[in-house]
């Protein structure tokens, strides 16, 4: 048992290059593996699995607890600490005030796993937002866990059965939705629970200790009471406070600077606390439609950062898609993971540490589906269905459709705001027969909280699902991928409180997004250099299909698994190399699954 351990450690070794360390006790049967990113405390102190005072816990964390300091502090002095990291902080904290105090307590991103001597049971964690992985699963009678699918899939217990199910939401979001994984019958543990399975049990128990549902709930029965000023400052003050927390580090640190308003807030932020020009990021592309870069000079220019600017050729991309399954794990299709992988794979160069600008859009209302969606479903909800329906096929059998036309034709008939969102988030011209032997995939969201408006409601989706799902795996993924650390100050817990207790006329104002962040920014940046349309992070994988990447997704497309309807593959591939309509969603999802199927 002790070597597939050592094999499952290995399997992660990206995710910890700087040591390895294993811990187990053959009579209970609990054995616990750590790979080590050293960022706080260097020094043996800080080494994983690591045993409380009194022996009672072992423990090993992924992430980072932002606030341990002051947590140490609160601890009274009662403790002689051995080193200054924060797991250390943690398993004390668990010691003094048992687990759901702490979690209750501790600020940061987490998964971990604490074994408890004492009443002979595991406990895995996850943090509020979802910033960290853990997946779980029981093979042959033997409950497993890991941060990554590769080194659960290491144990030669394990067999590797695709859920067609999955496959079938895979092939409608562009990724697997939480709980389930892309296997039977093994599962990611949701953001903001915890999992405690006793020894002979082997009856997993979840709990919630954090939902947010229910602190959107409480914020808006106590809205902000301060005026727009007020507002301004407290933000700026809050998002100060949080950054600074998030600049402690043992290693050299720096920030991702795509050059769109979100990053540009926390690089402001970082250089107004830092004493020395902070280290900065970008990866730009020739193709201008899909290129920040030249934004992202300007305004580390202005602020005077450390910035490193490279620009990458499509062959530069294009070499990225066949590391793209070792890195996922799991398919994935969104499209801006070759991008993040690569301005990942730069900042590693330089630094240990990257704070982003992700979660704004989330937090602050910054999508451009929540400035027209509710107007548009208020107005189209009128329509009877039959008329709707109509009107949806028409668009759809029209020749040379737009893209955005395509959109309408997609949502038009929606029978409900809910089902409306999941279209709107669909990844292209989602069919229900692609997927063989796949149960019938209905809209996977509802509305959890009643009193909320159209836009408010979508908020709440993304934070719960395309936010932990997409967004923070695509990042987590991709800069581990490297052994870069990436840290994110908009998901701290404070700035959704904060960001939920004030109106919505603060988020969106004059049909701009994210206003309050925008008033924010001007006390550091001129209005100038962020007057300009949201871009996306992305690359142009309609256009490759048809051109560079031609060949090579022609011959996935052929492979026959017999998981996707060939003909109806075939019929996408044609339509989209003619020009009559853009598959390259659908596609891309496609192919994202076979490359993945072709490396397992």
């Amino acid at each position: 048992m002790v070597n597939y351990l050592e094999l499952s450690a290995e399997a992660l070794k990206h995710r910890g290059p700087d040591g390895q360390g294993l811990w187990y006790d053959i009579h209970d049967g609990i054995y616990l593996a750590h790979r080590r990113l050293a960022i706080l405390d260097l020094s043996d102190a800080g080494h994983q699995p690591m045993v409380s005072h009194d022996g009672r816990y072992v423990l090993v964390l992924n992430g980072e607890i932002y606030n341990h300091l002051s947590l140490r502090k609160e601890l009274n002095g009662s403790t002689v600490w051995k080193g200054h990291s924060d797991t250390e902080t943690l398993l004390r904290c668990i010691e003094v005030w048992g687990l759901p105090d702490t979690l209750e307590k501790i600020r940061g991103m987490f998964a971990f796993a604490l074994w408890d001597s004492k009443e002979k049971s595991l406990t895995l964690a996850r943090d509020r937002m979802g910033e960290k992985p853990l997946y779980f699963g029981t093979r042959s009678g033997i409950f497993i866990f890991a941060s990554e699918l590769k080194a659960i899939k290491s144990n030669p217990l394990f067999s590797a059965e695709i859920n067609r199910d999955a496959l079938q939401l895979y092939m409608r979001f562009g990724y697997v939705p939480s709980p389930i994984s892309i296997y039977q019958d093994i599962y990611k543990l949701l953001p903001g629970t915890y999992l405690t399975i006793s020894m002979g049990s082997f009856q997993p128990w979840i709990q919630t200790y954090w939902s947010s549902p229910q602190v959107i709930s409480t914020q808006r029965a106590n809205p902000y009471k301060g005026t727009a000023s007020q507002a301004i400052e407290d933000m700026d003050l809050l998002l100060t406070k949080v950054v600074e927390e998030q600049m402690l580090s043992d290693v050299p640190l720096g920030a991702l600077l795509s050059g769109g308003l979100d990053s540009t807030t926390v690089v402001s932020l970082m250089q107004k606390i830092s004493g020395t020009p902070v280290n900065t990021f970008t990866v730009g592309f020739e193709d201008k439609s899909y290129n920040e870069a030249s934004y992202a000079l300007k305004i580390a220019g202005f602020l005077k950062t450390n910035h490193t600017e490279v620009y990458l050729k499509e062959e530069d991309a294009l070499a990225v898609i066949g590391e793209i399954p070792r890195i996922y794990d799991e398919p994935f299709a969104d499209m801006s993971q070759i991008p993040t992988y690569l301005i990942s794979k730069v900042a590693r160069k330089h630094v240990t540490v990257a704070l982003t600008g992700d979660g704004g859009d989330e937090m602050f209302g910054g999508y451009n589906r929540y400035l027209w969606a509710h107007r548009y479903w208020r107005t189209v909800s009128q329509v009877p269905g039959f008329m709707r329906i109509g009107i949806s096929l028409f668009l759809r059998n029209m020749p040379f459709t737009s893209e955005k036309m395509e959109k309408v034709a997609r949502i038009l008939d929606s029978p409900s705001d809910g089902e409306m969102y999941d279209r709107l988030v669909t990844a292209g011209e989602y069919r229900q027969d692609l997927v063989m032997g796949a149960s019938l995939s209905e809209g996977t969201r509802h509305k959890v909280l009643g009193d909320l408006d159209f836009v408010s409601q979508m908020m709440v989706w993304d934070l719960m699902t395309y936010l932990p799902d997409d967004i923070l795996v695509k990042v987590d993924r991709a800069s581990m991928a490297v052994s870069l650390e990436t840290r994110i100050p908009f998901l701290d817990r404070r700035v959704m409180e904060l960001a939920w207790s004030m109106p919505m006329n603060y988020k969106i104002r004059g049909g701009q997004t994210k206003w309050i962040l925008r008033q924010v920014l001007k006390k550091y940046i001129p209005s100038r250099y962020m007057d300009r349309p949201k871009m996306g992070f992305g690359v142009p994988i309609h256009r490759w299909l048809r051109g560079e990447l031609g060949g090579w997704a022609e011959e996935l497309l052929k492979m026959g698994e017999g998981y996707f309807n060939p003909y109806l593959v075939q019929q996408l591939w044609q339509e989209h190399l003619k020009g009559r309509r853009n598959h390259g969603q659908v596609l891309w999802n496609i192919l994202m699954f076979q490359q993945w199927l072709k490396n397992q």
